[in-house]
């Protein structure tokens, strides 16, 4: 893609979010989604390829949907309230209609169906922009309609999200797949403590940013897109191995990585809000996850590749990736749990 194209597009991204983090009025912010969803197409098209195409062509479909959803639900709000703000949005109808589109943008169960397809159909660094940057804008607008949506609603959508994220990763054998199952999951964690505590929904957010990002990233360095082709990843770079294993258990939630604090002061939270039925579902769901990642860990570390794999020949060959952001990620992602009160005392 000619460079010019492609600054012009990722300007293009950064003013969609930004607009929609900066509006108060419900047209900017549509307007900053819309801007955002037609920025990423291209990017997603760019190789040509069918699978590319056809993941474009859903993805371009799914959020053309929501951002007609949340403009009729913003215009019937206004239609009744009188109110184009994005804080008044005051009749359940309206609410409930703008939550559900939204869900449908970040790819919330039970509206998730879109996305394992989308993330199979892109190269690995599309995809990490999708399963992070492209939630920003979508999360900020959730943020503040949730104090006047059905607290039922917000808790199915979580308990759904983390179920169907831990189920539907189990038989997947493509990365991409996990991964978008693995989002699924997250997403559900943060949506089903934002009615309690919002702090918490950022915490979680930026944590999931942040693993996910050191897993791709990881995962484009090793040129690895199935579980059988992460089985040559020790004999090319054993470092590189480690911090991939380290890196999936964290976004699984094990202790002492980062991943385990969101999780941990998540369940804390619903045990002080007298939802220990809940908490208790949210735990076991989260086993579902981490049995999928542990599958992961175990064909990189334990497995001897055949000499049959379908993959690069594993060289120890000088790369010509940039590291810096891989070993920044994966640094968060793996040692910010002693700084738990610090990240408290800095959201609260």
């Amino acid at each position: 893609m000619n460079p010019y194209v492609l600054a012009i597009l990722l300007s293009s991204l950064g003013l969609g979010t930004t607009l929609t983090f900066a509006s108060s009025h419900w047209l900017l912010a549509w307007m900053g989604l819309e801007i955002n969803t037609l920025a990423i197409i291209p990017l997603m098209a760019q190789h040509h390829h069918p699978r590319a195409v056809e993941a474009t062509t859903k993805y371009f479909l799914t959020q053309a949907t929501a951002a007609a959803m949340i403009l009729f639900a913003s215009t019937t709000n206004a239609w009744i309230m009188g109110e184009w703000d994005i804080n008044n949005m005051s009749h359940p109808l309206a609410s409930t209609m703008a939550m559900t589109a939204l869900a449908l943008k970040i790819g919330l169960a039970p509206m998730h169906f879109w996305m394992p397809e989308v993330l199979q159909g892109l190269d690995l660094l599309t995809g990490l922009i999708m399963s992070t940057w492209q939630k920003l804008a979508p999360f900020a607008l959730i943020i503040q309609v949730a104090p006047t949506t059905d607290p039922a609603l917000l808790t199915s959508l979580g308990l759904l999200s983390t179920l169907i994220g831990g189920w539907g990763g189990l038989n997947q054998t493509q990365l991409r797949k996990i991964l978008a199952y693995s989002s699924i999951a997250h997403m559900g964690w943060m949506i089903i403590i934002l009615q309690y505590t919002p702090q918490l929904t950022l915490i979680a957010l930026g944590t999931y940013i942040f693993m996910t990002s050191a897993a791709f990233l990881t995962l484009k360095m090793a040129s690895a897109t199935k579980i059988n082709t992460l089985t040559t990843t020790w004999s090319k770079s054993p470092i590189l191995a480690t911090t991939t294993a380290l890196t999936l258990l964290s976004l699984g939630g094990l202790p002492p990585l980062t991943g385990f604090m969101p999780k941990w002061l998540i369940l804390q939270e619903l045990a002080k809000q007298e939802l220990p039925l809940t908490a208790t579902m949210m735990a076991l769901a989260a086993l579902l996850s981490l049995y999928f990642y542990l599958r992961l860990c175990y064909a990189m570390t334990l497995t001897i590749s055949p000499s049959t794999t379908n993959s690069t020949t594993p060289w120890r060959a000088l790369t010509t990736q940039s590291t810096t952001p891989l070993a920044l990620s994966t640094t968060i992602a793996l040692g910010l749990l002693p700084i738990t009160p610090a990240i408290l005392t800095l959201t609260t």
